[in-house]
């Protein structure tokens, strides 16, 4: 993110004081704002002693670049970024089986945001991306996630087809979502230690991406579109594999 760290929206702000207090600089609330929501976000912040101003609307437009930040901006300190020897020591920690999302190449934010979303709401442990060509975590990808990128650890990793190699050595079997995968998501087992990959938007999984796949999956598609929005198939993917393991 930026040096000026902003996260804005409801969910988002609401998310970060009630986690992560400590990160929070400064909050920003739209002036007579009227909204059942934002009183426990207010009473939080007062007794957490994080400094709240009451702002105009376009004071708080220009903070949030005119995106729709729901009457609440929380000014933060950048989180701590995760690493690969955070993922060994998560994965080490496991007392479950695993269950990871692993993002090859997503570069639009809303996509990050929408499947971290997701990713909290299935109970998975980690979101792995690489590091490059792929969306971080903007304050775009924030907002959009309600929160999620508070509460899911998000790793990017240097090199992705190394860090498969490595799960798998940790008995993590790794499906990746294709459109030429022999079977469908329906017919897998999932209720393992699973890494579910998926890949670009309209590109889909690189050559090496699935070289490095334990098995290829497909989403059985009766209509007349040929795939679907990947933050939409992640959806699809990581609550089948839920299902699985309740």
């Amino acid at each position: 993110m930026s040096k000026k760290n902003y996260i804005f929206g409801m969910h988002a702000v609401k998310t970060i004081i009630s986690r992560s207090p400590e990160r929070v600089l400064s909050l920003y609330i739209l002036q007579d704002k009227k909204d059942n929501k934002v009183s426990p976000i207010i009473d939080f912040a007062r007794k957490q002693n994080i400094q709240i101003d009451f702002l105009k609307r376009d004071a708080l437009d220009k903070i949030a670049a005119n995106k729709n930040h729901q009457g609440v901006v929380a000014s933060c300190s950048a989180p701590r970024k995760l690493s690969e020897q955070d993922l060994e020591d998560l994965i080490a920690n496991l007392n479950e089986p695993a269950f990871l999302l692993i993002l090859d190449g997503v570069q639009d934010p809303h996509n990050l945001g929408a499947c971290l979303r997701s990713a909290d709401a299935a109970g998975v442990h980690a979101v792995i991306a690489p590091k490059d060509n792929s969306a971080s975590l903007t304050e775009v990808a924030v907002k959009v996630s309600s929160g999620a990128s508070e509460t899911v650890p998000f790793i990017q990793v240097t090199n992705l087809a190394r860090t498969m190699k490595f799960l798998r050595e940790q008995n993590i079997w790794l499906y990746g979502a294709d459109a030429d995968g022999k079977q469908t998501l329906y017919q897998a087992s999932l209720s393992h230690s699973v890494g579910l990959v998926l890949g670009a938007e309209g590109k889909g999984l690189r050559r090496l991406t699935k070289e490095n796949c334990d098995e290829l999956l497909k989403i059985p598609m009766n209509g007349y579109v040929s795939s679907l929005n990947v933050s939409v198939a992640t959806g699809i993917f990581l609550f089948e594999a839920l299902r699985q393991r309740m």
